[in-house]
């Protein structure tokens, strides 16, 4: 349980809940991390092709994961659908989630599935330097996250030190770059005296503003910038070469191991990977987030995830590493 209570630090348990499961064919209950408000179209999709009633349960991934561990074997929940890897990651290591069949998990590259078969990412999300083009050139941006050490950075950055995705690249530097150096790139990041954001999205409403030059954020928020200010002067740097800036996370999902029928489960499973369920990233949903099942382009303007360069982890691994990641934040002045 040592990695759910982790995991759960940043988040409240959830109260337990839910519904009967699928016992009769007819039913599915997921445990949602995703919003509602991005997903539920896609679930609303699949009920009206399959026929298949489903009821989801919403709330934060970490909360959801901790609920699953506590209720264990009698758990109502059929599929887990969560926000990132490190909490299926996690999910995983605790039992909860069963092997997917290798046609499921054959549609999406191994860089973004458990290696062990039981979760499948359904969507991706970059790192990237958001910058204010009135402000900045590209071209005199850094090739690495290293860079924003440099004194000339001083007052001019911004970003979300609780955000669970930032908190997800720090766990990525120190798998990849180690412990020390992580902890020498907190120290002169805050010496660049950084001003500190609650959201992604607000680190991006801050740069339109003029408020800061550059942001560390995910790529999809420039998107939804967008959105609501069409001419604001912001554009996504794209980094790479295995930089830690370049972690492309996913969001995924797994079938909890006990549900009485898993062929509705693996149905869903079936359908958010299907073209119609990746091409909803593409063409519909605001947030545009990247597809990953093989052959499925991304949303006009975005590079091809093959030409992103990230970090050499197992994303499920993030999880496990979350708790020391806190720890280090809270010491370097990001959290406390």
């Amino acid at each position: 349980m040592r990695t759910m209570m982790a995991l759960a630090a940043v988040a409240v348990l959830a109260g337990c809940g839910g519904s009967d499961s699928g016992s009769n064919g007819g039913k599915l209950t997921v445990y949602s991390g995703r919003e509602e408000e991005l997903v539920e179209p896609l679930f609303d999709q699949f009920e009206s092709d399959t026929g298949i009633d489903v009821e989801v349960r919403y709330g934060e991934s970490a909360e959801l994961a901790a609920t699953l561990a506590e209720e264990g074997d009698s758990s109502p929940a059929d599929v887990f659908f969560a926000q990132d890897a490190g909490t299926l990651g996690a999910t995983a290591e605790e039992g909860r989630l069963s092997e997917l069949p290798n046609e499921i998990l054959d549609e999406v590259k191994a860089a973004y599935r458990d290696p062990d078969g039981r979760w499948v990412g359904t969507s991706g999300r970059a790192r990237v330097v958001a910058y204010n083009t009135d402000a900045v050139r590209e071209d005199d941006l850094p090739a690495s996250i290293f860079g924003y050490t440099e004194p000339r950075w001083k007052g001019r950055i911004g970003l979300p030190p609780t955000n669970a995705s930032f908190q997800a690249f720090v766990t990525a530097m120190r798998l990849t770059e180690g412990e020390e150096r992580t902890r020498e790139w907190l120290d002169a990041v805050k010496n660049n005296e950084p001003k500190f954001y609650e959201k992604n999205s607000s680190v991006l409403e801050a740069l339109a503003a003029g408020e800061i030059d550059v942001g560390f954020v995910n790529h999809y928020y420039l998107y939804l910038l967008k959105e609501e200010q069409p001419d604001a002067p912001v554009r996504n740097h794209f980094m790479g070469g295995g930089d830690p800036g370049a972690l492309v996370n996913v969001a995924g999902v797994g079938i909890v191991k006990g549900t009485d029928d898993p062929e509705p489960a693996q149905r869903f499973v079936e359908f958010l990977l299907s073209e119609e369920g990746q091409r909803f990233y593409a063409d519909r949903a605001e947030e545009a987030e990247y597809p990953l099942a093989q052959g499925i382009e991304p949303r006009q303007g975005l590079p091809p995830l093959a030409s992103i360069e990230g970090p050499a982890i197992e994303l499920g691994d993030l999880g496990g590493e979350l708790e020391r990641t806190l720890e280090l934040l809270n010491e370097a002045g990001f959290t406390s």
